[in-house]
């Protein structure tokens, strides 16, 4: 007998699922609306086959899946024909979502600790309580903080939310409840740098969508594209479109370490970390002093001819801008000096393969440059995003076909009920107090010492262990574990030793170690949630979880969580609770707004919805092609926009036009140049800042997600641990990548037991040679190191990466640093 048999026998298993169906509770509609008895797979006669659309949780993607019901019970999952992101296929982890509908290891219901003890090897002692006793102390406490005036100390931390269901409600629950801490998201320590880059820049604080089918060169800065970029699926399936069509796309891959996108790309260049931008600087420098930039899109000197020549200036009253700001400044206060060779010093990258780079990314139509964390994760970040993002203005990529642009939102129709009736005075006055500043959030985002990151969810823990700007009471955790996720994770340990937790994971997370009361979510195969898309194709775009079978234990899908404790706040946001009902009726409200726009796939209401997993609307409504922005009519790209329309719609910048001296940075002049020591009247400019690398090594120490990852939920799966690190990893073992002469310097061995220390302490791993490393970085996948999550999960080397990451941010988006910190090995 294997070991999943021995601790989940077939017979318990059966009884399990068997019982699910007495576990299930109905929802209620609101004016008629029909609620789901049940799910489709337990209507079935014995031995029928039930085909559920359901929507993966392995990523951010959202690929539609068919989830295959036998009995009751889910036996196959396969990427839906239906979802135009999935189009009948899935990655690698799209196929594991029955191991965590059947994890031996999840919660069975609510629980309620018992020890007053809190720390990693504290036994919760946790017991069993029901559902209506669980609810009423959370409501409890809320309430009495809510009399004492301290409604402030509760906080929601949340992770990746999917809709207006579940995530959608959280800023509403916070209005009405009274807290600037309800609800902060996990984004600072996610992708908010190339968000804050691109907003500083063209306007749209957003991830990009992008048209991968049309582009015939692809600069690609430290995304994954092949490993754990979104859309993951996709863009495996784009790839191969990409790298067959006539003419195949080019692409130049460019990171610390070979993986599996540069190991594909034409080109594999090797990195500096943290000089990203640098190099963007210096390709951009070539293209303007070689001319291949887009001039329709760009604009042109008066007399046509090019005066961008290294090192010398330029009369801005001789050139001639079209949808570009700053250029003339740009060059003569930062780019005439950034030369190929001036690069290679700093990035280490030869100057002659920044300049072939540049000539092929400037002579290729059409060419789009992406990047992610590779380049943004460092303390210089938002600035090496921001020259990035500048080459795509230089050659017209924005709104461009085989360009970039932004995602769409879907047609949704409102809630049963507006939040805006419902605000009693207690809410009132604290919202008032909010805008004064008096009560700013726990995270100190939108203050002096944060006034340009979206959010700030690794100073939380510290924030609250020193008191400022105050100390927390009670925080509730939704799809979010910042105790194992956060750099210097152990701070978090000791700072929510004295918070009331209340925990909401189905599993046994790190943070559920400090809990102190479970609210067990669904696991996806047995919600009721939508998911609209992340930035896929720009055309607006929403899929729909449906239960493929009912809940196993006593859980709970987190929307009708917060809308039962939302009922149970005294005043007047218990009515507004009591008019949402459920996430069903939550649902088929939003489905309302496809009566009056239909989707392309025909879809109209919530049965329809339900039935094809996926509303969507093509085409996309905006172009740009040579220089002209055309909105579609109905017909076609055929109504040529104006520039206030241009301005309003698509490049949101104070001039209206992508900026490459940022007008909203200038507005933070004081503070951009208090914090990076450069001159305030050089604070807009897009320029190269060098980073900081704390942790007092001297090898860099690069953390990066893999294709496996699953956001924190594969640790428990076995299969997933055994594909996690493909280029050179173990079945069982992860380990710290490095190159050999590194390695035999410091008398270490492949696979040798190592210590990787930072100034915050230390961890163990086993190392192996890889020469695809450079030889001043060190690779560590982060998914391990978990000391909580799961018997597959608990105690397996390597330690965790966070607990030797120093918290550091980017000072301007305040993303989180996680490839900054210098580490030292040393062998065991």
């Amino acid at each position: 007998m294997n070991v999943l048999e021995s601790l989940i026998t077939r017979r318990r298993f059966l009884q399990a699922s068997g019982a699910a169906g007495a576990l299930a509770a109905g929802g209620i509609g609101l004016q008629g609306l029909a609620p789901i008895s049940q799910s489709q797979a337990q209507r079935r006669s014995a031995g029928e086959t039930v085909v559920t659309k359901n929507v993966c949780h392995q990523c951010p993607a959202r690929c539609g899946i068919d989830v295959y019901t036998t009995d009751g019970r889910v036996h196959g999952i396969y990427g839906s024909m239906n979802s135009p992101i999935a189009n009948g296929k899935l990655c690698p982890k799209g196929h594991l979502g029955t191991y965590i509908l059947y994890d031996p290891d999840r919660y069975k219901g609510p629980m309620r600790r018992t020890n007053p003890n809190k720390g990693r090897d504290e036994d919760p002692q946790f017991e069993s309580i029901s559902w209506e006793e669980a609810l009423d102390i959370v409501a409890g406490r809320l309430n009495n903080l809510r009399d004492n005036d301290e409604s402030h100390r509760f906080a929601i931390l949340y992770g990746r939310g999917w809709g207006a269901s579940c995530a959608g409600l959280l800023g509403t629950f916070g209005q009405l409840y009274g807290s600037p801490n309800t609800a902060l998201g996990h984004s600072s320590m996610c992708s908010d740098g190339s968000m804050v880059a691109k907003g500083l820049t063209d306007g749209n604080e957003a991830y990009n969508a992008y048209d991968y089918k049309n582009v015939n060169y692809l600069l690609n800065f430290g995304a994954g594209f092949l490993e754990a970029f979104r859309p993951y699926n996709y863009l495996m399936q784009v790839w191969g479109h990409i790298r067959t069509k006539s003419p195949k796309t080019r692409v130049t891959a460019i990171d610390v370490h070979a993986n599996a996108t540069n190991a594909a790309a034409d080109r594999k260049l090797l990195i500096r970390p943290g000089t990203d931008g640098a190099m963007a600087l210096a390709i951009a420098h070539v293209i303007l002093t070689e001319g291949l930039w887009d001039k329709e899109f760009v604009g042109d000197f008066r007399d046509g001819r090019n005066r961008f020549e290294s090192g010398e200036v330029i009369d801005g009253d001789t050139f001639n801008q079209r949808w570009v700001h700053g250029l003339d400044v740009w060059w003569n206060e930062e780019l005439k000096d950034r030369t190929p060779e001036w690069a290679e010093e700093v990035t280490s990258i030869p100057a002659r393969h920044i300049r072939e780079v540049a000539r092929e990314f400037g002579t290729t139509r059409p060419a789009m440059a992406i990047f992610e964390r590779g380049p943004t994760a460092h303390s210089n970040g938002t600035w090496n995003g921001m020259a990035i993002h500048a080459l795509n203005a230089l050659v017209g990529a924005l709104f461009a076909e085989g360009g970039m642009f932004y995602q769409m939102g879907p047609s949704y129709g409102p809630l049963p009920a507006s939040a805006g009736d419902y605000m009693d005075d207690h809410a009132q006055r604290v919202r008032e107090r909010i805008a004064s500043g008096e009560l700013p959030r726990i995270d100190m985002k939108g203050t002096d010492r944060w006034p340009l990151a979206r959010n700030m969810m690794q100073e939380i823990g510290p924030n609250h262990h020193k008191g400022d700007p105050y100390k927390l009471d009670t925080v509730m955790f939704y799809l979010n574990n910042p105790i194992w996720t956060a750099p210097d994770s152990k701070a978090w340990e000791e700072a929510f030793k004295d918070i009331f937790v209340i925990e909401t994971s189905p599993f046994p997370s790190e943070s559920a170690k400090y809990a102190d009361i479970i609210l067990p979510d669904h696991t996806y195969l047995e919600r009721l949630q939508d998911a609209p898309s992340y930035p896929f194709e720009g055309w607006p775009i929403t899929t729909l979880r449906t239960p493929a079978v009912d809940p196993l234990y006593d859980t709970k899908v987190f929307g009708d969580t917060l809308i039962e404790i939302g009922k149970r706040i005294n005043g007047s946001m218990s009515e507004y609770y009591q008019a949402l009902d459920n996430t069903e009726n939550v649902l088929r409200h939003l489905a309302e707004g496809f009566r009056d726009n239909p989707g392309s796939n025909g879809v109209n209401d919530f049965e329809s919805w339900k039935r094809e997993g996926v509303w969507y609307k093509k085409p996309y409504h905006w172009r740009q092609r040579r220089g002209v922005f055309y909105e579609w009519d109905g017909e076609g790209y055929n109504r040529r926009m104006s520039p206030s329309e241009v301005r309003e719609k698509l490049l949101r910048t104070p001039s209206g036009r992508f900026e490459f001296v940022s007008g909203k940075l200038e507005q933070y002049a004081d503070y951009v140049a208090q914090e990076f020591g450069i001159p305030a009247e050089r604070a807009g400019i897009i320029q190269w800042v060098a980073p900081e690398h704390p942790g007092g090594g001297d090898l860099y120490f690069s953390t990066p997600k893999t294709a496996m990852h699953a956001e924190g939920r594969g640790a428990n799966i076995p299969h997933a641990i055994s594909l996690l690190q493909p280029v050179m990893g173990g079945r069982r073992t992860v380990y710290l990548e490095i190159h050999p002469e590194t390695a035999r310097a410091r008398g270490i061995r492949s696979g040798d037991r190592v210590k990787i220390r930072s100034e915050l302490g230390e961890i163990e791993a086993y190392c192996r040679y890889f020469e695809g490393t450079r030889p001043d970085t060190v690779v560590l996948p982060m998914e391990h190191g978990h000391w909580a999550q799961g018997r597959w999960a608990e105690s397996r080397k390597p330690g965790h990466s966070g607990e030797i990451t120093v918290n550091r941010s980017d000072r301007i988006s305040g993303l989180a640093s996680y490839y900054t910190t210098k580490v030292s090995v040393e062998r065991a």
